[in-house]
């Protein structure tokens, strides 16, 4: 298998897991599921099956580090109990808008304000896509409903905020997929799951046994371990920006799977948002570029005399 195809195969396979984690964590607020819960249970499982691994592989030294603890507490702790309670107050094409859409823009504004990076034409443009949507949405859910935006929208919103800050980071510090990977699962588990024994609400007797493992099962391995490393090797294979842009298809397509799998809402205003964060997010008119962008700046970086 050529290159360009295993990449297209990894796309795929980081595509299904990003598009079930929208399902699945709906799924899991509709089971009863807390969200301190199933954070918990997702950290440990992955920390069962990384710890042995980094003893073995003499690879722990790394741990020592605040780059991914900082990481953890970000991508790990905050994120997923912003996210999987917003899944309890908001249906799944809100995730796909008020979280997936966003994070492009959050990641933008983050490298501003944290390292100064300026906008270029492109993030712009998107911004002002963005907030058109977002605000011919909101009017058309006030006259609908009376209310523009509810607690899950802002509890996504966050989310966003957080994997941008995230991402920005992840990208400053330049952390292998493995150390990233690895680090924020241990660090969220040896953190998160003390003050969840000792102080948080525990409702893991009143969901259905099946439903529990099945969602552990998923977010444990599938989001936080396989999910990570076929992302990063696509983009090995595809480039950023291409990769970045058929991945950010996923969750908009769960969010329209959703309607008749979930029994969910759809009406004109989630549609307006959807297409709008949408085209802002994957950024369409980039496509014409020939080469990918960070090709180009690699290229460049090669003419550079030492």
């Amino acid at each position: 298998m050529s290159p360009k195809r295993q990449g297209y195969l990894y796309v795929l396979i980081t595509m299904c897991i990003w598009g079930g984690f929208t399902l699945t964590a709906r799924l899991s607020a509709n089971w009863g599921i807390s969200a301190w819960d199933l954070t918990a249970l997702r950290f440990v499982l992955a920390f069962i099956i990384l710890m042995p691994i980094l003893i073995y592989k003499k690879d722990t030294a790394f741990l020592c580090k605040k780059e991914p603890f900082i990481l953890a507490m970000l991508g790990g702790v905050i994120y997923c109990l912003t996210a999987y309670s917003a899944f309890h107050y908001a249906p799944a094409a809100h995730a796909a808008i008020f979280l997936n859409g966003c994070i492009p823009l959050c990641t933008a504004v983050a490298a501003y304000v944290l390292f100064q990076q300026s906008f270029d034409r492109h993030t712009w443009i998107s911004l002002a896509i963005m907030v058109i949507s977002l605000g011919a949405m909101s009017f058309l859910m006030y006259l609908q409903t009376g209310q523009a935006f509810g607690l899950g929208d802002l509890l996504f919103f966050l989310s966003a905020i957080w994997w941008g800050i995230f991402t920005v980071l992840l990208r400053q510090w330049k952390l292998s997929a493995w150390h990233a990977m690895a680090g924020v699962a241990v660090w969220s588990a040896i953190i998160y799951v003390p003050i969840y024994l000792l102080f948080l609400p525990k409702h893991l007797t009143e969901p259905d046994p099946v439903h529990l493992i099945s969602q552990v099962l998923f977010h444990g391995i599938f989001v936080v371990i396989i999910a990570t490393l076929t992302y990063v090797e696509a983009i090995k294979r595809l480039g950023a920006f291409k990769t970045g842009s058929i991945v950010t298809l996923a969750p908009f397509i769960a969010a329209i799977i959703a309607v008749p799998l979930l029994n969910e809402p759809l009406n004109i205003a989630i549609v307006c948002g959807l297409a709008g964060m949408g085209i802002g997010a994957l950024q369409p008119w980039r496509w014409l570029v020939h080469q990918d962008p960070l090709q180009q700046q690699l290229n460049e970086q090669k003419k550079q005399p030492d």
